[in-house]
């Protein structure tokens, strides 16, 4: 089970469908030499303990890989592409090799839909890029829905049995689907707002986090985060918009619903260009929150952000 970089226009997406410690590193490792070997610049961000088992596999060859935590530098899966995966292949004109693992055991709930809709970005965020991106999926840990769902936002799927195409290939119906109505808060506070309440808009937002136990850098993140959303929805949403903060285990969340559409889905998950004027505003979101949830259609749109407690 050795992975190749194989796929369609200019960039190959592939999910590697692994059992265990040996099919990892045979899906992985022959992926990463091969590219060195090409003298391909190689990224590879994967999670605990997943990094420390390619970094003793690959011996001196480690110090010539990019490597990153995951765990961190993907806990939102809207980071990924800007910060990770975009912000590798901007610095490496040319052919670039990666393995990206955002989906791993242990991801909550809310957290999957957003890793979903990550890997269907990946390919209209690459699909003028040269290069390839190998995906692990723990076939044996992992829901049987999520492994049936990579067959969708990869069309390359990579097993012990060998590589094939994905005849289940179809990332829009993933955004699509994952772009649902999100569940009503049972207890949230709200504040509706317009273009003479944005101030009072972040000092409730500040308030209420305080109350619900955030404090210190995460009150000044909250901060931030809200002052985006109402300014968007002021802009962008028909002058105005709700606000609702509310705590759910260990998160407190900031959520913003207005009368606006977000028509592009790469909104927010694209590198700003330094010359760039305004359109930072979703991207800095998905920088500062730990997750972010988001719907958008005919009706309006709603941002979700959580914070951890």
């Amino acid at each position: 089970m050795t992975a190749r970089a194989t796929g369609t226009d200019t960039v190959s997406h592939q999910a590697l469908l692994y059992r265990g410690r040996d099919e990892y590193v045979a899906g992985t490792v022959p992926f990463v030499q091969d590219a060195l070997a090409a003298g391909l610049p190689v990224l590879v961000a994967v999670p605990p303990p997943n990094l420390d088992l390619l970094r003793a596999e690959l011996g001196d060859a480690a110090g010539e890989v990019r490597l990153v935590d995951m765990s961190e530098a993907g806990r939102n899966p809207g980071r990924i592409l800007p910060r990770v995966l975009l912000a590798f292949a901007d610095a490496h004109p040319g052919p670039v090799r990666a393995i990206g693992e955002s989906v791993w055991p242990g991801r909550s709930d809310a957290e999957y839909p957003a890793c979903a809709r990550h890997e269907a970005l990946i390919n209209l965020a690459f699909r003028d890029r040269d290069g390839a991106i190998l995906c692990p999926y723990d076939a044996a840990r992992l829901d049987e829905a999520v492994v049936k769902e990579a067959a969708l936002t990869h069309p390359v799927m990579v097993e012990a049995g060998g590589t094939r195409r994905s005849a289940d290939f179809d990332p829009h119906r993933v955004l699509a689907e994952r772009d649902r109505p999100l569940d009503p808060p049972l207890a949230a506070v709200k504040l509706p707002f317009d273009v003479r309440g944005l101030r009072a808009a972040r000092q409730f937002a500040v308030a209420r986090a305080t109350e619900l136990g955030l404090a210190g850098e995460r009150l000044r993140d909250v901060e931030l985060v809200v002052s985006e959303l109402v300014a968007n929805s002021v802009v962008h949403g028909e002058g105005g918009g709700v606000l609702r903060v509310w705590a759910d285990g260990e998160h407190v969340l900031c959520e913003v619903t207005d009368a606006g559409r977000i028509v592009d889905p790469l909104a927010g998950h694209l590198p700003a260009p330094p010359d760039q004027l305004g359109g930072r505003g979703l991207l800095m979101v998905h920088q500062l929150a730990d997750l972010v949830r988001l719907h958008t259609g005919p009706g309006g749109t709603t941002v979700r952000a959580y914070f951890r407690r």
